[in-house]
């Protein structure tokens, strides 16, 4: 009976929780739908029920929003193969190679993740600005890969540690090289902790805002966070138009909405791989 009631409670304090954190998202595609006087009303409308798209077209009408898309969804699609690729590898080092400085290296992953990231925002722009990068795709990238590629390599190297190498061993007996043992035997192991890995990097590249704000200052190169905050900040006589800034959000977090069901799977097996490997 005591178990049967602990159940129940810790089975509704959960449902209470999830129901406390899906609220603004409920109400974000809730206000996108409203019109203004529905919004200003000093009754709130929980159910649009006289809902209209009309948020939703002024967006996409909007051409800035469409250039927005196209450079979030390039510079992430680049920093985020770019971070699998050199984390893959950084972790097959790490994990597999016994090298002189190999503690260091990853120590300094750790360090790297304890710097605030606001530190080195003067430095990372002096940089760029001296290249000649800033306002560009090649130039926000460098940046975003900088920024996952080490936390990357650190979940990575738990899952390289968790594959026997036996297994790479024993492929190399049968005739492969390390290369094509990596390839045949260990790489399809990976693929869970990679889905894993990958999620994370391309949530923090696709929401970052602070750094990309700093980088991209010119309204044609800004990425979809830079685009929501201006257009926010665009104001019909004095009057924020919260519809329409609502369903500019709702348009963002699709893709991370869409890009998370289709790894779900994977990601789920990575995360628990992840926990009882390293």
């Amino acid at each position: 009976m005591n178990r049967t009631i602990l159940r129940a409670g810790g089975a509704t304090l959960a449902v209470v929780l999830a129901a406390i954190w899906a609220f603004p998202v409920y109400w974000m595609i809730n206000t996108s739908f409203q019109t203004p006087a529905t919004i200003n009303k000093l009754t709130p409308t929980f159910l649009p029920l006289d809902g209209t798209l009309k948020n939703y077209r002024e967006v996409l009408a909007d051409n800035s929003f469409s250039a927005a898309l196209g450079m979030s969804l390039t510079v992430t699609a680049i920093a985020l193969v770019l971070c699998v690729l050199y984390a893959v590898l950084a972790a097959l080092a790490i994990a597999r190679f016994r090298f002189r400085g190999r503690k260091t290296f990853v120590l300094a992953i750790i360090v790297v993740q304890m710097l605030p990231a606001e530190a080195m925002f003067i430095a990372q722009y002096k940089m760029l600005a001296s290249a000649n990068l800033l306002n560009s795709v090649i130039g926000v990238t460098v940046i975003y890969l900088a920024m996952v590629v080490p936390f990357t390599t650190w979940m990575l190297r738990g899952f390289v540690a968790g594959v026997p190498v036996d297994l790479e061993e024993a492929a190399m007996i049968d005739g492969c090289t390390r290369m094509g043992a990596f390839r045949r035997v260990t790489f399809p192991l990976l693929a869970p902790g990679l889905v894993a890995s990958g999620v994370f990097a391309f949530v923090q590249v696709w929401n970052e805002f602070a750094l990309a704000s700093i980088i991209l200052t010119e309204n044609q190169k800004a990425t979809l966070p830079l685009w929501l905050r201006d257009f926010a900040q665009t104001s019909n006589l004095g009057v924020t138009e919260w519809g329409q800034v609502m369903a500019g959000s709702v348009l963002v977090a699709i893709p991370v909405i869409v890009f998370f069901m289709i790894v779900q799977g994977r990601m789920a097996q990575g995360l628990v791989g992840g926990a009882v490997k390293g």
